[in-house]
């Protein structure tokens, strides 16, 4: 089972990143997909998450109306569109797969800053 994230880089307030995270090893369209997200000397925190379908997403309250979840399942890869960019952003952004077992990517940094 592998989760490779890609996408992540240093990027100016205001600015946008799309995130990608490739699957492989596991039935990719049967298990929900997330992102959480950590910052030095914080907890991982959960970013965004969808169905294994793509019918459903959801948001924490922080990402809301700026950050976009969203899969393909016929490329084993989901995404995180991530527009008008805040220094608060700033973490390792992993990839998360979820079913009745979990499996995780090695993450990506983001680095906000002017």
């Amino acid at each position: 089972v592998q989760l490779v994230e890609s996408g992540g880089g240093l990027v100016q307030p205001g600015g946008s990143l799309r995130l990608s995270c490739a699957a492989s090893g596991f039935t990719f369209s049967a298990y929900g997909m997330s992102w959480y997200r950590q910052a030095p000397g914080k907890e991982r925190d959960l970013v965004a998450t969808i169905t294994s379908g793509g019918g459903t997403t959801t948001y924490a309250d922080s990402v809301k109306d700026r950050f976009t979840i969203s899969r393909d399942n016929t490329k084993n890869t989901v995404y995180l569109q991530m527009n008008s960019l805040k220094p608060e952003d700033t973490a390792v952004y992993y990839c998360n797969a979820h079913r009745w077992l979990e499996y995780w990517g090695q993450g990506t940094q983001v680095t906000v800053s002017s």
